[in-house]
């Protein structure tokens, strides 16, 4: 079973998004057996909380079933039990690193890293553009779903 976990900062807009859209794609694909799949955030501002309406309503718009959420902070504990921990900027990478002490086993990695790109996807949670958001997401998981069936 491949475990990955999606970390954003308050983990109510995009990793809750990459959460319910990696989850989406891999019942598409008959997978839903292979995988475990979660959601963090690094920070503790929303811990407990649903997530953001804009997320709920992109989801909904595009067909794709909200998981069942709330916000949880990701723990050191995280980098032993999952394969892959995925955030979705440079900040977000950094805060995880320091969450867990580093990356001995290269286990994080940004999201867009899997479409071949270096770009951070955008917090709608300031830029209030969910569906920029979701183009992004979407991308990247269907990359990162790519690169774990291709082997």
């Amino acid at each position: 079973m491949i475990k990955v976990l999606f970390i954003c900062h308050g983990n109510i807009c995009r990793s809750t998004m990459a959460e319910s859209i990696m989850t989406h794609i891999v019942k598409q694909a008959g997978l839903e057996t292979d995988f475990q799949i979660a959601s963090a955030a690094t920070s503790r501002e929303e811990i407990g909380n649903s997530p953001h309406y804009g997320t709920v309503a992109k989801l909904h718009e595009v067909g794709i079933t909200l998981v069942p959420h709330r916000a949880v902070q990701m723990t050191k504990e995280d980098y032993a039990v999952y394969d892959y921990l995925i955030g979705m900027d440079d900040r977000n990478l950094k805060n995880m690193r320091r969450i867990t002490g580093g990356d001995p086993l290269h286990k994080i990695y940004k999201l867009l890293e899997f479409a071949g790109s270096t770009r951070d996807i955008a917090d709608p949670w300031y830029t209030g553009n969910f569906d920029v958001t979701y183009e992004d997401i979407i991308e990247g998981c269907q990359a990162l779903l790519n690169s774990l069936t291709a082997n």
